[in-house]
């Protein structure tokens, strides 16, 4: 039952972000989230558009729900923007898990850190670990990111019974990597400019 809910919210949110992104939704936004929960629900050929949504992109993570629903918020003007600092925190740490987990199911390495989420005591307290840290680096998002993955695991909310899977999935992952080369690309460019800017100084 949860997995239906699961896959109709995955629904809302990934076509309120993706909706909500175009300027011309702006004055409409806070409609978009009721008329996309009624869309879910119409079926197409005995499936609901929720559940072709689902087809495409499997359960989604506990923690990428969270995050989705974090910047629905944000769209909506509900919250604020994170700090750049924050931001990197939250990148980093899913694209390092992406890291360790995503090598060994391409085949690229011969450990199997899957394996670890079938008997996750040990991964809980090194994410318990980081979580703390993120609560006195004062990293709200990062926190809920993942105390709300390791409560529904211990709820079992999902079907599977491996950690890893309510924690990261690969649209999670590839987002965190792709907008984390992006933030160390803009990084790296301001600090040439730097650069550039003091040597014209000390030529002028």
């Amino acid at each position: 039952m949860f997995s239906e809910w699961q896959a109709h919210l995955s629904f809302i949110l990934l076509g309120f972000l993706l909706l909500s992104a175009l300027r011309i939704t702006a004055p409409w936004r806070p409609w978009l989230l009721p008329v996309l929960a009624l869309l879910g629900f119409v079926p197409v050929a005995e499936l609901s558009l929720a559940g072709y949504v689902r087809s495409f992109t499997d359960d989604l993570a506990i923690s990428t729900l969270v995050f989705m629903g974090w910047a629905c918020l944000l769209r909506l003007g509900v919250l604020r923007p994170l700090a750049v600092a924050q931001r990197r925190q939250v990148l980093l740490l899913f694209a390092v898990l992406a890291v360790v987990l995503y090598p060994a199911t391409l085949g690229l390495t011969y450990v199997d850190p899957y394996r670890w989420g079938f008997n996750p005591r040990p991964m809980i307290v090194a994410i318990g670990l980081v979580a703390l840290l993120l609560l006195c680096l004062r990293n709200a998002l990062g926190v809920w990111l993942l105390a709300a993955a390791t409560l529904a695991f211990a709820l079992r909310l999902k079907a599977s019974e491996n950690y890893w899977d309510y924690l990261i999935d690969p649209l999670l992952a590839g987002y965190c990597l792709i907008a984390g080369a992006g933030l160390l690309a803009a990084e790296i460019w301001r600090r040439l400019r730097n650069v550039r800017g003091s040597f014209n100084t000390h030529q002028g």
